[in-house]
């Protein structure tokens, strides 16, 4: 089975440790790719070298945020296709209608506790290598 191929995009080392943790604990079976903000994730999804299955990102980040980086490559055509999930810890309904408006794949709020977190983790990760296996 291939492995699925992540760009975790997010300001905080923490969140980025916490969501190899559970990949890892859960054995899923990932090579992910980590940014810490959009002008960053931009360059690895700009580079041709590089090809993603996912792009997971927060929603609030220094110099470009998940909002600003879904606009432009939604303007990309070579990615613009990507599936893109933000993660957030905003419960703004403006920014959930402003990411679906640009056409996210799928949003979640952060919990708070760690099992909750990593709940959310697994059933998003097993929907996409279920949907990879499909097509």
């Amino acid at each position: 089975m291939k492995s699925l191929s992540i760009l975790l995009i997010d300001d905080d080392a923490i969140e980025r440790m916490k969501f190899k943790q559970v990949c890892e604990k859960n054995n899923f079976s990932c090579s992910i790719l980590e940014a810490e903000n959009g002008n960053e994730a931009l360059e690895f999804l700009n580079n041709t070298e590089n090809s993603f299955d996912i792009v997971i990102s927060d929603l609030q980040m220094p110099k470009m945020d998940g909002l600003e980086l879904l606009k432009s490559v939604r303007n990309i055509n070579r990615i613009k296709n990507i599936p893109m999930i933000i993660m957030s810890n905003s419960q703004d309904k403006n920014h959930l209608k402003k990411c679906y408006e640009y056409g996210i794949s799928g949003y979640f709020t952060k919990p708070a506790s760690f099992s909750k977190y990593s709940k959310k983790v697994v059933s998003l990760l097993k929907y996409w290598k279920r949907n990879e296996l499909i097509s």
